[in-house]
């Protein structure tokens, strides 16, 4: 049990339902990163908490799950393919630590699927790439055929990491 003395519902708003956000690409963060067993306790898994750092939804937190210890080598190639995706879409090539990949911009690519177990929708990331591509595509649209463009990258003391 918990102690909860001194928590008042009538001074907090109840949180909101959330839905699945939209398919689509959006700028995030990684927040926190875990390694934890298996359900079955025979490998452990590296859980990745990405948080939306711009638009929308920002706030909005999704996770991926990588079987990087796993007696699957299927499983783990794949999760090694998919954190090598996360690596280069934030710049960070020979990581030591998952927290070397923490607060650094990257482009997830969401998609809404439905569960096995329950059948709702939920959020799945399905790829990266780097926040750059995403100021690309916006100024070759904005941008007229011939004209060159810049992006200057420089932070401001006071900007976020995340803005970086």
């Amino acid at each position: 049990m918990a102690n909860l003395q001194g928590f008042d519902a009538n001074q907090v708003e109840p949180a909101d339902d959330l839905e699945p956000i939209p398919v689509g690409k959006y700028v995030a963060v990684i927040t926190d990163s875990e390694m934890k067993p298996t359900k079955s306790g025979t490998g452990n898994y590296l859980q990745l908490t990405f948080q939306i750092v711009e638009g929308e939804f920002a706030n909005r937190l999704l996770w991926v799950r990588l079987n990087l210890d796993n007696p699957n080598a299927t499983a783990v190639d794949i999760a090694r393919r998919e954190l090598s995706s996360i690596c280069r879409s934030v710049g960070v090539l020979v990581p030591t630590d998952s927290a070397d990949l923490h607060n650094l911009p990257c482009l997830i690519h969401v998609r809404v699927k439905r569960r096995n177990d329950t059948g709702e929708l939920q959020n799945e990331i399905k790829g990266y790439s780097a926040r750059d591509a995403k100021a690309a595509l916006t100024a070759a649209s904005e941008t007229p055929p011939g004209v060159a463009t810049s992006v200057q990258d420089a932070p401001a003391a006071e900007t976020p990491p995340w803005k970086r």
